[in-house]
């Protein structure tokens, strides 16, 4: 069954077998696949009772799986600050020590979002000089600019409430390289999400950011995106304070589930409505699949010195496998160290507060 590559390195991702609402059996069957289809070594952490009564049942190369057993877990209705403190041997909080300890590349879980990033900040060292992580998030767009891919890439989406001109150039780097290995766009285009495209918009903060990203060569600054170009596809990279960024991201789904809405509205009512809708149902299948968040596994957080990623709390197997996959490419490609060696290049040539 074995089918291990020759890596110099084996890359380790710990994966939170416990978190999510399909855990554990589809987060494990995910984690199956990955060691079917790659080199990688998954750290199944969770109760290894119940994951070993999964696997019985899953084929899996058992050189590239191990688990990790701990006997708590945290669910979506516990409290984050309080739960990480009083469930010590969550599967979540024990997933990212393994991640801080050096014991595993990267991290992966679609468990409760407010505790896995604050486990994930008690545990795992940030970058130097990054003194706030931000959440990433890809969403379709109208691909203004022709990409392979459709989706834009948007940080913060709720990691942070407010951010400072320092936070806000440091997403620009990390949102840059992210998109740049990961999505494989050369050169991204980067933008300002900003209430008007004039550089001295927005306040002393965002006119200072501008300022600054027009000034860094190793950036593709293409200024100020307005709310109505989000969607259009003006910048592969489009930063924002997570306030901000979480009702943008919210807003889109919001329209989404309208727009379906009146779909099923209007082919109830007319009939002329009905044969347009039939007329697209393949667009639309198609635009499911484009905009189904398995495709593409989940969200980094970003700023830490190893990967982390916060998969869908719907996430199924599908998701988990492409999560991890991801993941595993970040460490590959040292994504990290070059968000680091970029952030040190800006703190010696800028001085940014």
């Amino acid at each position: 069954m074995s089918n291990v590559k020759n890596n110099s390195e084996q890359t380790i991702i710990a994966v939170d077998a416990m978190g999510g609402d399909n855990a554990p059996r589809e987060i494990v069957l995910g984690a199956a696949k990955v060691t079917l289809e790659t080199s990688v070594k998954v750290k199944l952490v969770g109760d290894e009772n119940i994951i070993r009564e999964i696997l019985d049942n899953t084929e899996y190369n058992s050189d590239q799986l191990e688990i990790v057993h701990t006997t708590q877990v945290i669910s979506n209705d516990d409290h984050p600050k309080e739960v990480i403190r009083r469930k010590t041997d969550a599967s979540m909080v024990v997933a990212a020590k393994l991640c801080g300890q050096g014991e595993a590349h990267g991290l992966v879980s679609a468990g409760n979002t407010g505790a896995f990033v604050l486990s994930s900040v008690k545990h795992i060292p940030r970058i130097k000089g990054i003194s706030k992580t931000a959440i990433a998030s890809v969403y379709p767009t109208q691909n203004m600019q022709k990409r392979e891919d459709i989706f834009s890439l948007l940080l913060d989406i709720g990691a942070n409430i407010h951010c400072s001109t320092k936070d806000l150039v440091h997403f620009a780097i990390m949102g840059k390289l992210y998109a740049s290995d990961i999505k494989g766009i050369a050169n991204p285009t980067v933008g300002l999400l900003n209430l008007g495209k004039e550089p001295h918009k927005g306040g002393e903060i965002l006119s200072q950011v501008y300022k600054i990203l027009t000034e860094m060569e190793n950036i593709n600054f293409i200024g100020n995106i307005e709310g109505n170009d989000i969607m259009k596809g003006k910048a592969d990279v489009v930063i924002t304070e997570g306030f901000v960024g979480n009702v943008v991201l919210k807003t889109i789904e919001g329209i989404a589930e309208t727009l379906t809405h009146l779909g099923k509205y209007a082919f109830k009512h007319r009939l002329i409505w009905k044969l347009g809708l039939m007329a697209l149902s393949g667009g639309i299948k198609q635009m499911k699949k484009v905009t189904d968040y398995s495709e593409y596994g989940g969200a980094p957080l970003l700023g830490f010195q190893e990967i982390v990623i916060k998969a869908h709390g719907r996430s199924k197997a599908k998701a988990i496998t492409n999560a991890i996959k991801v993941a595993a490419k970040t460490h590959r490609d040292k994504v990290c160290t070059k968000i680091a060696n970029e952030i040190n290049q800006i703190e010696t040539k800028f001085d940014i507060h």
